[in-house]
This record gives structure tokens, C-alpha cells and sequence, in this order.
């Protein structure tokens, strides 16, 4: 797992499968309670990592949102348009659409990618926020960067990309905190922890003896 230095958190809405792509085709709403959270946890980050994809979209909304809607979306889109934004892209063939704060960084392989998040972890600063999309944070998860894992978990499932469908081996968590939310969502806090050599147990009934 990583070391010391900045967190790098995986925030991110989730079904109970772990699906991350494509939330138009399960995610059934945000609460305000969720949201009024989601807000505050958004304040210890002074950087966003996102895909280009997931970038356009952003780029697309956040800035024309600062007066829409309620006060935590006007609040968000406050912070969405201040925050550093680092783009991640494989090959940098296309520019990006022009934000505040955004610097488009290519890194053509897995290697690229973590060094250069070392050396981000490395320097002073906040959290560091991984967004969407699936792929780049299906990569960070199975490089073993990421500190910490945000979960707002909706009571679904839908087959799709999961969080977890890279890593080469298992991981272990430990539950930091957690809460539920009016529409159903649950809330799960968790940081990896070293997984431990234990002996298999050749059936269930073994564990509870």
C-alpha cells in the first residue's frame, strides 16, 4: 500500500456490486443529507484527479452552476471551479475544453502514472480527490495508491465496471466509519490494511469454533 504523505481518496457513488461507469443507468437520485456531506468531505481536497472523459463532463456543468440550484450545489460549484484539476489522458492527442485550475497530463502507461502520482503525494498539500472515470481509478486502485475509500454505496446492482476489477490480488479494508442516508445510500469510510497470511480453513463451520 502507499506510504506517507498525501491521501489520495477514492470518493465515489457506487451500486452494491462496485459498478463505477455509467451512473445514468442505476443512480436514482442524491438526498440532500448525501449531498450536505458529500460538500464537506469535498473541503479537505485542494486536488481532483479525473479521466478526460469524466473532465468534459465536469467541465461541461460546474462552471455555469455557481448560481443554479441549492445552496450545497452552488457551494460545490464554488469549490469544483477552484479546486486543481489534473486531466489524465493516455495520449494528450486532443486539447481540453478550457477550465480554471486544469493541467491535462499524459501518461501513456501504468509506470507513468504512478510515478508521477508519487511525486504528487510527495509535495506539500490536502487530500487528493480520485474521481471518475472507471478506467483511471480502476488503475490507481490496482497500483496501490490509494489511501482511503469513500463509498456512497446505493441499494442496487447493475452489471458494469467495479472499483476492484483490476487488482491483481485481494485487498483487505478497515472500516473507518460509516453512515446511511435518506434515500437508502450507505455511506462506507475504509483505508487498505495488510492483508495477513492465515491458515484456510477447510470449511465454514471451522470459523465459528
Amino acid at each position: 500500500m502507499s506510504g506517507a504523505g498525501r491521501k489520495i481518496v477514492l470518493q465515489m457513488m457506487t451500486t452494491l456490486d462496485g459498478r463505477l461507469d455509467d451512473p445514468m443507468a442505476w443512480l436514482h437520485g442524491v438526498s440532500d443529507d448525501q449531498y450536505r456531506d458529500i460538500d464537506q468531505i469535498y473541503a479537505g481536497f485542494d486536488t481532483v484527479l479525473v479521466g478526460r472523459t469524466t473532465y468534459e463532463e465536469m467541465a461541461g456543468y460546474w462552471p455555469g452552476a455557481i448560481a443554479e440550484g441549492t445552496e450545497t450545489n452552488r457551494r460545490m460549484a464554488h469549490r469544483m471551479n477552484a479546486i486543481k484539476k489534473l486531466v489524465f489522458s493516455r495520449s494528450g492527442a486532443s486539447p481540453l475544453t478550457p477550465w480554471t485550475n486544469a493541467e491535462h497530463i499524459v501518461v501513456p502507461t501504468d509506470s507513468d502514472l504512478a510515478k508521477h502520482l508519487a511525486d504528487l503525494k510527495a509535495r506539500p498539500g490536502g487530500a487528493i480527490h480520485l474521481s471518475g472515470g472507471a478506467g483511471l481509478a480502476q488503475s490507481v486502485v490496482a497500483l496501490g495508491l490509494v489511501d482511503e475509500f469513500r463509498f456512497f454505496v446505493y441499494p442496487t446492482v447493475s452489471p458494469g465496471k467495479s472499483w476492484f476489477a483490476k487488482l491483481p490480488a485481494g485487498m483487505d479494508l478497515q472500516l473507518l466509519g460509516s453512515c446511511a442516508y435518506e434515500n437508502g445510500v450507505v455511506g462506507l469510510h475504509y483505508a487498505p490494511r495488510e492483508r495477513t497470511k492465515e491458515v484456510r480453513r477447510d470449511s465454514f463451520t471451522d470459523m465459528l469454533t
